[in-house]
């Protein structure tokens, strides 16, 4: 499958908002929980066997849209999770 590539990193759009549980004053003012989405069925970086698979094996993450959705709200810090929830992709796409 795909590797770590600046070119997944082009294709793929975030959505941040706030985080539940902990996190002190700022858990009701900044959005911190990041989530990534991906349009992988329109990606250029996936032959059409991989997208059939993908589709297949990730059905529970999809969105209505068919965008994969992956979510972060381990950190305090919107870069942490956003990093996160990048390195949770690259795993599942591994």
């Amino acid at each position: 499958m795909i590797v770590y590539s600046e070119e997944l990193k082009k294709e793929i759009k975030y959505k941040t908002s706030r985080s539940s549980g902990a996190g002190g004053q700022n858990v009701n003012k900044v959005e911190t929980k990041v989530a990534i989405l991906w349009d992988f069925e329109n990606s250029s970086l996936l032959n059409p066997e991989q997208k059939i698979l993908l589709k297949e094996k990730l059905q529970n993450r999809l969105q209505a849209e068919g965008l994969l959705q992956i979510e972060s709200s381990e950190s305090r810090s919107q870069l942490a999770n956003k990093e996160n929830a990048f390195q949770k992709l690259v795993f599942l796409l591994q």
